[in-house]
Formats: structure tokens, sequence, C-alpha cells
């Protein structure tokens, strides 16, 4: 097994791309390239199983610590896992519909995504998974996890919960399911409300189809007559920034500006599109959560900050950083976090969120009752109508304020 080729040592200590600062005498590419050279020809002269010391083997192990010693949200991803991130954004993906994030480094739900394994079992926002399997997660990286959450359709998987709001740790057996994800929900006009009709409309993520599945639950609420619109992007883990952006678009005019990212490489500024009909001016409300993260945290920041719409619930999630997917010659791909998320008015978003204008927060019996409301009944049929928790009659409240104000200082 002997030394490495010497093309592999070529090829490594030339990764180095000609715009990275110059390196010093203390932190010298060659050397330390070097050094991983030799461990790699240590490892395959001398370590005890042959079967897991090939070339690629280690080049991928060493890519996957790599990356994932940088932060939670930056990860090496091999053939197989880049193709099942590209499948993920299409709004259909096998596994138990549980988006984890870490917080506190503790593996956190961020959403149990609607008609899912996961959902359908009782998992809430907020709960910490202990274990996947009987395995404890405490030095389990990102994608470890996330890999264990996924596999073949038809496997049960056990999750082992501690719920801080009650202090209860309870196993939950999921069984793995094909799961399609409707991004728009819930679209109606809400029960008449002092003479107003107000439309609802729910967000759960931003996928391919959002935007055109949004414009399309919009017109068909306008031509009912809707004076205001409450949207509700709570619980909402982001998605695809495209998407984020084409939705704000939906209320903003065109080449208006959504957000915009600083990091080492050059700012990017997101701005909207053109987009087919009149445009939508009537009062606007978004109801925000803990739980809105990314790609919500977006659409919220910009809407605010442009005076666009109302904000209304808690502050969110925080999670504003910028991660590029960069294929590799091979199939894998690298994500890579290369700078963060700032809204229209400079505001960072990661690790600060969004606060909302009008602070609402509900107690851990209202979100149960809320998100219990979500799920299929013994049935299987759901009630499609709206539950009215405190969060959302606040918003109604607000935008009844609003067109009443308005109706008084219409000129005739």
């Amino acid at each position: 097994m002997g030394r490495l080729p010497i093309f592999l040592l070529v090829a490594i200590a030339f990764t180095v791309r000609a715009e990275d600062p110059s390196p010093s005498e203390e932190d010298s590419p060659y050397d330390q390239m070097q050094i991983l050279a030799r461990a790699m020809q240590l490892i395959r002269q001398d370590y005890v199983d042959d079967t897991k010391i090939s070339y690629k083997d280690l080049t991928y192990d060493a890519m996957r610590g790599m990356l994932s010693a940088l932060d939670p949200h930056s990860q090496f991803m091999d053939p197989e896992d880049f193709k099942s991130m590209q499948e993920d954004t299409k709004s259909e993906f096998g596994g138990l519909g549980v988006v984890v994030g870490q917080k506190n480094g503790v593996f956190t739900v961020i959403n149990p995504m609607e008609d899912s394994p996961g959902f359908a079992a009782g998992i809430l926002p907020g709960d910490q998974i202990l274990k996947i399997n009987g395995q404890t997660t405490d030095k389990l990286s990102l994608q470890e996890a996330v890999e264990k959450l996924r596999g073949k359709v038809g496997e049960k998987v056990t999750l082992t919960i501690n719920r801080p709001a009650t202090k209860e740790i309870k196993d939950y057996e999921l069984t793995r399911a094909m799961i399609k994800v409707p991004s728009v929900k819930d679209a109606q006009i809400l029960p008449a409300h002092g003479g107003a009709r107000i439309g609802y409309v729910r967000i759960t993520q931003f996928n391919e189809p959002t935007a055109d599945e949004l414009s399309k639950a919009l017109d068909k609420l306008e031509k009912q007559g809707m004076d205001a619109l409450v949207l509700d992007l709570r619980y909402n883990p982001g998605g695809l920034l495209n998407s984020a952006v084409d939705v704000s678009g939906q209320f903003l005019p065109p080449n208006t500006m959504v957000a915009f990212t600083q990091g080492r490489t050059p700012s990017k500024e997101y701005r909207t599109e053109n987009r087919k009909g009149p445009p939508r001016r009537y009062p606007l409300a978004v109801l925000v959560n803990y739980a809105s993260a990314s790609g919500s945290e977006i659409v919220a920041g910009a809407l605010k900050d442009l005076n666009r719409a109302l904000l209304v619930g808690d502050t969110t999630f925080g999670k504003g950083s910028v991660q590029s997917v960069i294929a590799l010659p091979d199939g894998s791909a690298v994500r890579l976090t290369t700078a963060k998320y700032f809204t229209p008015g400079k505001n960072l978003i990661h690790q600060h969120g969004v606060t909302p204008h009008i602070r609402a927060t509900l107690t851990y019996e209202q979100e149960t009752e809320l998100l219990r409301a979500r799920r299929p009944k013994e049935d299987g049929s759901k009630d499609t109508s709206v539950f009215m928790d405190p969060q959302l009659e606040r918003a109604v409240a607000a935008l009844q304020g609003t067109i009443l104000y308005a109706g008084k200082t219409r000129k005739p």
C-alpha cells in the first residue's frame, strides 16, 4: 500500500484557489496537505480492517469531518445524498417528515411536516431528539442524524424525544413513508368579521411550485371579494430561496430587493421579477413564530422592512446563513456556508430572527390544540375550517382596524 501516488499529492496541494489569501508560514496549505497525505498513507498501511481504507472511503470521510466541523449547516454529500437533496426540492420524497436542526448543541425538531409520519404521531416543534433507534445523538453530526432518519419507505424508526415544555421523555415508533408536500394550504375566506372579507393562506415550506400555487390561491380568493389577507408562515422551515423571493414578489413591485447577502464572496441582491396580473395591494398580515425559519424569515423580513405587511406572532428561528451547493466531478457535492442574509433594512437574520410588530405568544396548550386541529381525524377525514387561535385572531383584528381606517380616510 506504501506511499500515496505523486499525482494525488500534487492534486491535493493545488486545490488552493488562486484568489485565496496568501498562506502564512504558520498556515501553509502545502505543509498541512502533507500531514493529511501522511495520515492517509499510515491508515492504508496499518489499519486493521482493509475494507475501510480505499482512497474513496478515506477521502469522503475526511470531507465529512472537515465540513461538519465548520458549522451545523455545512456538509459533504456523497452522490446518493446529493441526489436525495435534489429530489427533496420537488415536493415529494421518502422519510419521516421531521425537519431537524441543531439548537444549543441539541438536535431539535424545527417542524414536523403535515401529512407525514412525524406529524401524525404528535411530534411537535421544539421537541429534542435524544436517540434514533436507540443510538444517542449527542455525538452525531447533523448530516449523520438526517441520514439515520431517512431510508427505505416502510421501515420503522424509533425516536426518543424530550419535550422541554413538559419535561417528558417518550419513544415514538414511526414508519418511513413517501411524503408528498403541498406547500400552499387552507386557502379560504375566514368567517365574517365586522363585514370585512379576510382571506387566509398557509405556506408550509418553499419548494419549486410554491409561488405558482400561491398565485392560483390568491386569484381564487380575490374573485370571492377578499378585502385583506393573513399569510401564515408559522412552522415553515424554509426551502428554496428563489421560491421565497417569488412569494414575496406576489405582494411587491417588480425589481424590489427582498434580501441581500454579505460574506467573503461579493454581496448579492435578490429581487422580485415581473409577474402576470394586477398588483395585489390589499392589507396584509403575516403570522410568524419561533419555528419560522430560513425562507420564511426572508419573506417576513422583506414584507416588514418594506412596510408591506404587519407581522404578528413571535420572533422567528434565526436561520439566515447562505448554503451554496457545489457539485464535484464524481457526482458528490459540498454544501458550504458562504454568506449571511440581511433584510432590505440591513437587519441580520442569522441568530437574531425577525421580530413581529405585534407580539402574541401561544401557550403550550394553545399550540398543541392548533397542531391537533391540522391532523386528520381517526376516520382519515380532516376539518377544512381554520382553527381560530389567538395569534390569528390578533392578525384579523389588526386587519379590521386597517380596513376601517382606510375607509374613513379615503377621499370621496
